[in-house]
Formats: structure tokens, sequence, C-alpha cells
């Protein structure tokens, strides 16, 4: 919201400024038969988000859109800060002296980053999901004795497209993609056991592209004895505020998509990558991070730590060549962390699983259930045909991302995601309809 109301020792020194006795009198040249006599019929207390959608001017479709960029609510103050002059660039700020304020924001994202996935040490963000993943098996090389990455083929698609493309000129044999269950939408334990060894670099998306839930106990136990180097994918940030963090499963890197907080969906971006990992891993993460110092004379000071110059200025010699950062994303990440609170996170997490369920049996009572049977956070499944679909979105009601070009072997079916955006009249509009 970019209204904010004035108090009434605020309007009255509005009033005293320009000269007035009271807010009438603003209006004075206009004909008291033009004017509205009585106060608007405005309801009222509501929430922010209640209020934005009473005064759109057009309504929004009803849309279940996810798959790795999701709708989600945005508090006003997150807008109100990243808007401010002083953050009106990413550039990388390389000098400290007059970077402050902008090296504190990517020290306090990291903070929060690496607290939320459980880790001990978080970059100061990436381009997005898809390069934090190819990064992080490049990463993965880089240690001993790793040769190849398996991926399991329930991660997020595109994410999977790029990381071939990173590896294409790396003398890499292909990725090792892991089958999934075609009943639970879960990997395959026993095909993951067989796929992964010493010399291997693991990622295991969860909650997978599918909305599946990874069994991660499991998955840990034969990483942690068989795999030289693994991670976690996550694409949907704010599962993090209700599922276990992913670092207390003992992976060597989690990464993912945290558009989730604070940034809207737009069109498709931009979009705010992270990669959060072990201290034994820092030095060949990519990226850069902010570090809490001390100047001369024993002052609190920030600056950017843990990279070496040819990080920036020597491409043949850098760790990675991620330059650009998304420093506003993650500035807007962490004041949409900072104003929601770890209670906040976790009550928007909870609506979203919630809606999910609710949805999902409105759908069950017309006969239309997930085609995968695991468990799901915000987003499941369901068989749809191609024809179903666009009738749906020629109605205005979109009912997800349709996935069979993706993954043939399951059919005509579509990704549906609910989020704490969806009211409950849209759930029941798309159910009336599908």
């Amino acid at each position: 919201m970019s209204y904010v109301s004035h108090n009434g020792a605020e309007l009255r020194k509005i009033l005293e400024t320009i000269g007035i006795a009271s807010p009438d009198e603003v209006f004075a040249s206009i004909p008291e038969a033009l004017r509205y006599g009585s106060p608007l019929a405005v309801g009222g207390p509501e929430d922010e988000e209640s209020l934005r959608r009473d005064l759109a001017f057009h309504p929004s479709r009803v849309t279940f859109t996810g798959g790795g960029i999701h709708r989600h609510y945005i508090p006003a103050v997150v807008d109100a800060i990243a808007s401010r002059q002083e953050f009106s660039t990413a550039y990388t700020p390389y000098q400290p002296e007059i970077s402050q304020g902008t090296l504190q924001a990517a020290f306090e994202y990291q903070s929060m980053m690496a607290g939320l996935t459980g880790m001990e040490i978080s970059n100061a963000s990436m381009y997005d999901g898809a390069t934090a993943l190819a990064e992080a098996a490049l990463m993965a090389l880089r240690g001993k004795g790793i040769e190849r990455i398996a991926v399991t083929r329930s991660t997020q698609p595109t994410y999977r497209s790029v990381l071939a493309t990173y590896l294409a000129h790396t003398g890499q044999d292909g990725i090792r993609e892991i089958p999934f269950d075609p009943k639970t939408g879960r990997v395959d334990l026993r095909a993951l056991e067989e796929s992964v060894s010493p010399d291997t670099a693991l990622f295991v998306q969860s909650p997978n592209y599918f909305g599946v839930i990874e069994p991660m106990e499991q998955i840990a136990e034969i990483a942690s004895h068989k795999a030289g180097f693994w991670g976690v994918v996550i694409t949907e940030a704010l599962s993090l505020g209700v599922l276990t963090p992913p670092g207390a499963f003992g992976p060597d890197v989690v990464l993912g998509e945290a558009q989730s907080f604070g940034n809207p969906a737009n069109a498709g971006g931009p979009l705010l990558g992270f990669l959060c990992t072990r201290k034994e891993h820092a030095r060949r993460m990519p990226g850069r991070v902010a570090g809490l110092s001390k100047d001369s004379e024993g002052r609190q000071a920030f600056c950017l730590t843990l990279s070496t110059r040819e990080q920036h200025i020597r491409r043949e010699k850098a760790t990675s060549n991620i330059c650009t950062n998304q420093g506003l994303c993650a500035l807007r990440a962490a004041v949409y962390l900072s104003a929601m609170g770890p209670r906040g996170l976790r009550e928007a997490a909870l609506q979203c699983a919630a809606g999910a369920r609710y949805l999902m049996g409105l759908l069950g009572d017309r006969g239309i259930r997930p085609i995968f049977s695991g468990p799901v956070f915000n987003e499941f499944v369901i068989p749809m045909d191609e024809g179903k679909r666009a009738g749906l979105e020629k109605n205005g009601i979109v009912p997800g991302i349709p996935i069979t070009g993706w993954y043939p072997e399951i059919g005509r079916a579509v990704l549906t995601t609910v989020t704490e955006m969806n009211t409950q009249e849209e759930c029941r509009c798309l159910a009336d309809n599908v």
C-alpha cells in the first residue's frame, strides 16, 4: 500500500502550513451541489491484503500457478524501504567506507537465510535458483574426488536444464537422473542408493517439483554414507517456515529460489537465488559474502570478505563468474523476513498448507484426486487434459502449470499451487468449474 493516513497532529500541521482551518476548505472551489455530502460507505477495518482486493480496479484472474515462482503477500513496508534512493542500485559494494548500509543489508539477509536453512554460512545472493544449482555443482566439482553429478528427476526441470548447460563443457559424461516412484512422487530410494558413490555429488529437491515432500531422513542416511557431496534444493522458500530446516539433515549445501520472500512474481523475474553451505566450503562458494568486522577505531564495520581479488577481475582464475548480484531482491527478502518474523512466516506457511488441503478436499469431492500419494506442502499434481485447461483459462481461471512436456510418463496433468493469496472463494470457483 502506497498510502499511509495522517494522524491528528500531522493533519493540523499541514492545515497550518497551507493556511486553512479544515480539509473542507480545499474543495471550496467546487460547487457544493457537485460534492458528495456524506461519508463514503467504506467498510473496515480491514487487513492490508483485503483492502488491496477491495480497491483493485481490475480484479485479477483466479490463478493457481507456482512451480518455482510463487505469488505471496508482501507487506507494504517492503516496497517502502526497497524504493528508497540509497537502495536503487545493486552495484557490488567494493568500497565499504561508502557502502555500510548496503553491506549491512546483505549481512542481515545472509544471517536470516543461514538461520532458516540451518546452515553455517550464506552468500549475498545469486541470479536465481537454477544458476544456484549449477554453481553448487561446480563448487562440488572443485572439491577433492568429485567426478560426476546426480540429481533427482523430480527436481525443477528448468533447473536441470541450466545445470546441463553449465556442465556441458566441463568434461562431465552427462547428469545422472534418479527416477521417482510413480505412485508416491517421491524419489526411488533403491535407485538413489545405486546411483551415488564417493565420487558423486547428489542434489535432491524437497518439496520436489510435484510439491511432494521427500523422505529426507532416509535420503540423508544414504547420502551421508555413500555420496561424496550432497545438497538440498528449495524452490518454495516459504516451506522453510514450517518444515524441518534442511541443514538438520547434514547436507553440504542448501540452495534454491527465495523469490517468495518479498519479491513479486511479475512476469517471471527478477528472481533471487540463494546458496548456504558449511564453513569448510566457504572458499569454494560462489558469489560474495558480507562480513562483520571492526574499523581502525574499533567501531562496527561491514565489508566483503572470504573472496579473492580474482573473483572480481581475473575471470580465468575466479572461483565463479557470478558477477552481478541480486542485491535489491535480497534487500526485499531481508525486509520481508524482518517484518514477518518467525511467527508470521510460520503462519503464512501454514495458510499455504491449509489452503492446499482445502482445495484437494473440494476436488476430491468431485472425483479429482492428486496423481501422487506422497505428502505435500502447498503444491500437487492433478490430471487434466489440454482442452479442459484451455477452457478454464478462457473463463479467467488458471488451474496450474501444464507439466506433460517435462514428464510425458505421467500423462496430461497440471501442477496446482495454493498460497495464502488464494481465498476459499477462489478454491470453490476452481472446483465448481473443473
